[in-house]
């Protein structure tokens, strides 16, 4: 493992990414004892400081965990998908808000990604599942509910509808789509959605897993899809003509004359 002098990365972040390398093609191993700081700073030709900012940056990460004593030291730590999840969903987040992502391409990927879950649902959820879920239902029809919480309490039902595959590999890839790009679309379409036409169709979801019927748990993602796609749709073209009105407003009021204070124009 070797730094690039030339790089414009600092020499710590470059560290972190080659024991990171080494971790992932299997070079270090969960357990595997990490190299002293020192014998680190002498591998790399750095100061032990850069070492252990190297380190910091590999424990943010969840990939080395450390322990004192004479046994002590830096070693590799196994990931969890909790863990990785919760990673995933902040890179997601951070991806979609910093990039012109159209709310049509983001509601398509994040539905496509939630139907390809559908038949492992009807397969393999369980009474857990199914209760987490209508635990939401009856969050969502509380009449005091603020928006945030029922954006929050959407976002968990989908979640658990999807945990429902039990399949965890699964459940960390639509981590993405549902923790990060739901709460998003949610921020633009509040305004706008019926509760009561979501809470219908999250009944029908709930329906149909209790069935295990991966046909109607398809027909009813697409049809909140559709609803989604359409009130997304709605708000802009809402936004687009109160923009125009506004500027033909501003327009007029340049173009109109001014009365001064005496009764003249100006």
């Amino acid at each position: 493992m070797k730094i690039d002098p030339n790089s414009a990365a600092d020499f710590s972040a470059q560290i972190a990414k080659a024991i990171r390398d080494a971790i992932i093609s299997g070079d270090l191993i969960v357990d595997d004892r990490l190299p002293s700081e020192q014998e680190l700073a002498e591998q790399f030709d750095v100061s032990r400081p850069t070492i252990r900012e190297a380190l910091k940056r590999l424990a943010a990460q969840s990939l080395i965990r450390t322990q004192r004593g004479a046994f002590g030291g830096a070693f590799v730590r196994r990931l969890s998908y909790e863990e990785a999840r919760k990673q995933h969903v902040t890179t997601s987040t951070l991806l979609l808000s910093m990039n012109e992502i159209s709310f049509d391409t983001a509601c398509q990927a994040r539905f496509a990604m939630e139907r390809s879950c559908v038949r492992l649902v009807a397969q393999n959820r369980i009474q857990a599942h199914l209760d987490a879920m209508a635990h939401e239902l009856a969050v969502q029809q509380l009449p005091d509910l603020s928006d945030e919480a029922f954006c929050g309490s959407d976002v968990a039902f989908h979640r658990a509808l999807v945990d429902g595959s039990g399949n965890p590999v699964l459940s960390y890839q639509m981590a993405g789509a549902i923790e990060a790009m739901q709460p998003l679309m949610n921020m633009i379409t509040f305004t706008d959605r019926s509760r009561a036409e979501i809470v219908d169709m999250h009944t029908a979801l709930f329906a149909a897993a209790t069935d295990r019927d991966a046909t109607r748990l398809e027909q009813e993602l697409i049809r909140l899809e559709d609803y989604t796609l359409t009130l997304g749709r709605s708000v802009f073209e809402k936004r687009q003509s109160l923009r125009a009105a506004r500027s033909v407003s501003n327009e007029r009021t340049k173009s109109s004359p001014i009365i001064s204070q005496n009764g003249g124009l100006s």
